[in-house]
């Protein structure tokens, strides 16, 4: 069985890239199930209501967000009635919407996707790992699979959530930086990770935002007002294959596709 996670999507840029992209990569690839971290999706901070109907209407199977999920005041009242799009798992328990999700694959699998979120050089919240302790039993009950999407800042954090759950989930992913890493691999006992799968937008930016903005900030340290750039999109991803009788992962592939228009 194989899962397409694809990161972060930047504004219209990124909506653009999947639109264009999305279903001929789910058919090179065989794709069972699409997962992509939707947090910046609307205008590169937040997601709205009619963005998480585009991409799940895209081929996405279920979104996944971060500490950006608040940016757009409208989707609160979104979150409590659309199960495919998840904000962390360790937010407060009186937080609205969903945090975890059991969804099925178009083969029929059962698969768990889990969102959290990083306390270093982050908001402070509960302990991700606590947090994963907990829900993880859950899952486990009703699905072989689970992928985590830890959406941290700091590789450390990232690196000690992959060797804390291998064995006992698929894959963890991490999200958040927007620069895909190189350490794709599969743990010894058969989780997939990779400490970041990087953007999925415009690449001639800094993250995503105009360049000029961004180093005005930095050269300056006055306020700037952050515009998406719009050239040289391109989608990053991983590919993950797994085996339907264990649950593990066979294989963790970095994926970057250019869009050639």
């Amino acid at each position: 069985m194989n899962i397409l996670f694809i990161g972060d999507i930047v504004g219209k840029p990124g909506r653009r890239i999947i639109r264009e992209t999305l279903y001929p990569l789910i058919n090179q690839y065989q794709v069972d199930f699409c997962i992509a971290n939707a947090e910046n999706s609307a205008a590169g901070f937040g997601i709205t209501q009619s963005v998480v109907h585009q991409l799940l209407d895209m081929g996405i199977d279920c979104l996944t967000s971060g500490n950006h999920i608040w940016d757009k005041k409208e989707i609160v009242e979104v979150l409590n009635l659309e199960p495919k799009l998840l904000r962390p798992a360790n937010y407060p328990e009186s937080t609205p919407g969903h945090s975890y999700g059991l969804f099925e694959s178009k083969g029929g699998h059962r698969i768990g996707v889990l969102n959290l979120v990083g306390r270093v050089f982050m908001t402070c919240v509960d302990c991700p790992f606590q947090v994963a302790e907990k829900i993880l039993p859950i899952l486990q009950k009703d699905c072989r699979f689970i992928l985590v999407d830890f959406h941290a800042e700091a590789s450390s954090e990232k690196l000690a959530m992959g060797w804390y759950l291998d064995g006992r989930v698929t894959a963890v992913v991490g999200t958040h930086t927007h620069v895909q890493t190189a350490d794709n691999r599969i743990l010894p006992k058969g989780t997939a990770y990779i400490t970041d799968v990087g953007m999925t937008g415009p690449f001639d930016s800094i993250i995503g935002i105009q360049k000029e903005a961004a180093l005005n900030r930095f050269l300056t340290q006055i306020p700037q007002k952050f515009l998406i750039a719009n050239s040289n999109l391109a989608m990053n991803a991983v590919l993950i294959e797994c085996d339907p009788k264990t649950g593990h992962a066979l294989r963790i592939e970095r994926i970057q596709l250019p869009l050639n228009s």
